[in-house]
């Protein structure tokens, strides 16, 4: 009795079971798709809070928000620990905000018209503690460095400069 010769696509199945890899590697390839929206939402959806909490605190604190750092620092003890927190979560949901939105530089900007009343203090803290802005991502050191730079804000004084 004499083989019959295969077809190329008969060593790998029917043509249904192929259909049938595919839709299953597509079904694959969409619920990947899905999580990573899922996480990139999330993430969004996280740095929205941390902000809008960040902007209720400065809203509930405005002597933090807009700080005469000369009166807090001479009033010591628990207002400087507070306004050190304060600065903390500005720090932190601007993080968490210019990580989850890279392409909108809105963000960007409100992160930084709200750090630029700090920056003598982050000059001192970071001349003093080095390893305080350490406890921040490495984009986020390379941010408030520059903004000191371009502000003029330096070590020794961390006053800010003529710019």
């Amino acid at each position: 009795m004499a083989q019959q010769s295969l077809f190329w696509w008969q060593k790998f199945g029917t043509l249904a079971q192929m259909a049938q890899a595919v839709v299953a590697l597509l079904g694959f390839v969409t619920i990947l798709f899905q999580i990573n929206e899922l996480r990139s939402n999330t993430r969004a959806a996280s740095a929205r809070e941390a902000f809008l909490g960040y902007t209720d605190l400065a809203f509930r604190n405005p002597k933090f928000s807009q700080p005469d750092y000369a009166a807090i620092k001479a009033a010591g003890g628990d207002e400087r620990v507070q306004y050190e927190s304060f600065v903390s979560y500005l720090l932190y949901a601007c993080e968490e905000a210019i990580a989850a939105f890279a392409g909108r530089p809105e963000w960007q900007a409100s992160c930084d018209y709200d750090l630029k009343p700090h920056l003598p203090f982050l000059c001192e803290k970071n001349r003093a503690e080095p390893a305080y802005l350490a406890t921040y991502s490495a984009e986020t050191q390379r941010w408030v460095k520059a903004a000191m730079t371009t502000a003029g804000v330096m070590p020794p004084d961390c006053k800010p400069g003529k710019t």
